[in-house]
């Protein structure tokens, strides 16, 4: 756990909504990469995400998931990734979080 300490007007600035994955694919030539379309509410992202070793692109398919939507765009060797999927780790597997109910692509947590 980190020491650093941030104040309620950092965190803020974190714009979380809640995102449906409308596609994913692999990416080519990467061993932890799925691409995924996001639909955040107004429009839809393209998300790259680290998370192929715990879920194949068909079982990500419709499900909803929390994202960072104004991170600054990165730019990846194989596209630009435009928002951030949270996900955390458990005995090496990845687990996506999800909103524990049905709720509208970009709704707004708060």
């Amino acid at each position: 756990m980190s020491d650093e300490k941030i104040t309620i007007d950092d965190f803020i600035k974190v714009d979380l909504r809640v995102g449906k994955i409308v596609h994913a694919e692999e990416v080519e030539d990467s061993r932890k990469m799925l691409k995924l379309q996001v639909d955040i509410g107004e429009e839809e992202r393209t998300i790259y995400a680290g998370v192929k070793k715990s879920y194949s692109p068909e079982e990500l398919m419709n499900k909803l998931v929390v994202v960072i939507v104004n991170l600054l765009p990165r730019e990846m060797k194989f596209g630009t990734s435009n928002g951030m999927m949270l996900a955390t780790q458990n005995d090496g597997d990845i687990i996506v979080l999800q909103p524990e109910k049905d709720v509208m692509p970009g709704a707004k947590i708060t």
